[in-house]
């Protein structure tokens, strides 16, 4: 970004609904002036912005190598997620990004990567997935966990379903509560993750998803055995301005949204603790 404070016009390409709910839809977002195009990585996020209605962080979903457009998964919680959902395709809004860190998929070469996701945070992680399919051969095994509370709110179905067929990446989808039509697992992820039992050599591991998902979840990484320095996961919740100037964001002496939103679990172990 030429001025960090200003936002590019960009173009909302697709609208697709993801949820049986009709509140997560993802957006396929395209640039007005080719010379705003920018080049980003799994794990970062950008504002998007309607006038009269302010602007709110979201994770890209999309990986590097989709030039045609910029995903997002938006859920509808508050006025400006609202105004998001009222779009229509053609219409142009704001956008502010890249901005904050990404997943270290340099560092995972050479080893295997699990994936642990919840709820509809599994949106930086589809990108970090895609990446990491794209360059498969530079990674050992893949295992992703992914769950909802029911089947309806799982995230990008057409996508899972064609990752289910895969024989170099192995998938576990979950939901909470067992349903009639429901084939797979039933069960919180943390529960799940303990049963799967990804192997911890040469392994790093990413989570992403509900506060209380990750507080249960990252003790039954550490019980299987991942590092804390090996285990990473994203605080994208948190994120407010995106540069590190309105203070909203901080955990002691981190600003969430300029030094993360992806940390080492290692590093989350120095912060201070939040009641």
């Amino acid at each position: 970004m030429e001025n960090v404070y200003m936002p590019i016009p960009v173009k909302v390409k697709k609208i697709m609904v993801e949820s049986d709910d009709k509140t997560l839809r993802t957006f396929d977002i395209a640039f007005c002036n080719e010379k705003d195009r920018f080049d980003f990585m799994p794990g970062q996020f950008c504002q998007l912005s309607i006038l009269g209605k302010g602007e709110a962080p979201f994770g890209i979903a999309s990986s590097p190598s989709e030039k045609d457009a910029l995903k997002f998964t938006i859920n509808r919680v508050g006025n400006v997620t609202t105004a998001l959902h009222y779009l229509e395709e053609g219409e142009v809004i704001g956008m502010r990004g890249p901005l904050g860190n990404w997943y270290p998929v340099d560092k995972f070469k050479g080893g295997s990567v699990v994936i642990i996701g919840g709820g509809f945070a599994f949106t930086t992680l589809r990108a970090l997935i895609v990446y990491l399919l794209e360059h498969r051969k530079d990674y050992k095994d893949i295992t992703v966990i992914y769950g909802a509370r029911r089947p309806g709110l799982l995230l990008y179905r057409d996508e899972l379903a064609e990752w289910e067929k895969r024989d170099d990446l192995q998938l576990h989808l979950t939901i909470d509560k067992e349903v009639p039509e429901w084939k797979k697992r039933v069960g919180f992820v943390p529960t799940v993750t303990k049963e799967v039992a990804p192997s911890p050599k040469n392994s790093w591991a990413v989570i992403c998803g509900p506060p209380i998902m990750i507080k249960y979840t990252l003790p039954v990484l550490s019980e299987l055995g991942f590092p804390q320095e090996r285990t990473y996961t994203s605080l994208e919740r948190r994120m407010k301005c995106g540069i590190g100037k309105c203070g909203r964001c901080n955990i002691g002496h981190k600003y969430v949204c300029s030094d993360g939103p992806v940390f080492s679990y290692a590093e989350l172990q120095e912060l201070p603790q939040e009641e």
